[in-house]
Parts: C-alpha cells; structure tokens; sequence
C-alpha cells in the first residue's frame, strides 16, 4: 500500500505550517495552466536584532540545512493551500536555493539538499526534482536560505 503524502507527514511527526500573508504587492504562489510558481520563502537566522550571521561562519551547515527542511515544509503548505492536495502534485520540477554564506562558502548543495531531502521524504519520486543551489552575500530579513520552487499539478 503506497502512503499519502498526508501519511507521510504524519509519519515523520510534521504538520503543514500555516499559509501566511505575503509582504508586498505579489503573491505567494501563481498558477498557470498546470504548472503552480512557488515565490521565495525563507528561514531566518536571527529572531532579534545584530549582525546577521552567515552560513559558514556562525551558522553551521547544519543548522542551515534545517533551515532549509523548514522552508520545505512552507513550500508543502503553500502547494496544499493553492491545489487543496499534496495528491495533485505530479512532479516538483524545479528548486532554487540561495544560501546567505561567507564568500569562501562551498556547501551550498549540502545546506539545500535539507530541503530536497523533505520534498522527496513526503512526495516520494514527485518529489524528485531539478536544482540550483547558490551562494548570495545577503537575504531578506536575515534568511539563512531562500528556496523557490515549480510544480506540475493535475
């Protein structure tokens, strides 16, 4: 018996984070035709103010990596807000991941691998997706990693 995406949340003990609102004049997801464009989401690294740490300074790659996995459970949620099912999801096509890491930083692919890990964990081969993972001197708010991703639906 082949599990549910549903089930398989449950069985790694995760639950689909709330839909926010997003912060500015765009939307967090558009659907055209059968492919749903998912906007960039983040994970901070700091919840207060000072210097924003760095992946690769201050930040290990493991702590972005999770970072990376939270942003993987938003991105679950948005694609059940905007189709009503995880079950609709034909493929993940694409995932762009930029890191905010120190210029000598070379893990990128290791710290959003936290995210493709998830996707695939829960949709299984649907999950299985094309990627590019970057380094980049800042994000907003502080992100530890920015993802974004494209999705064919049915």
């Amino acid at each position: 018996m082949t599990l549910t995406a549903e089930q398989r949340l449950q069985a790694l003990g995760l639950v689909l984070p709330p839909v926010t609102a997003p912060r500015g004049n765009f939307r967090p997801y558009v659907i055209h035709g059968s492919v749903l464009y998912l906007s960039g989401k983040g994970a901070p690294l700091r919840e207060h103010g000072g210097p924003v740490p760095k992946v690769g300074a201050e930040v290990s790659v493991a702590q972005a990596q999770q970072h990376a996995r939270e942003v993987a459970l938003y991105l679950l949620a948005l694609i059940k807000d905007a189709l009503g099912s995880l079950e609709r999801v034909q493929r993940v096509v694409k995932v762009f991941g930029m890191v905010n890491a120190v210029p000598d930083f070379t893990e990128h692919t290791e710290v959003i691998n936290g995210c493709s890990d998830l996707l695939v964990a829960v949709l299984g081969e649907r999950g299985e997706h094309s990627r590019s993972a970057i380094g980049v001197g800042s994000l907003p708010k502080g992100f530890a990693v920015e993802i974004e991703a494209v999705v064919a639906f049915e």
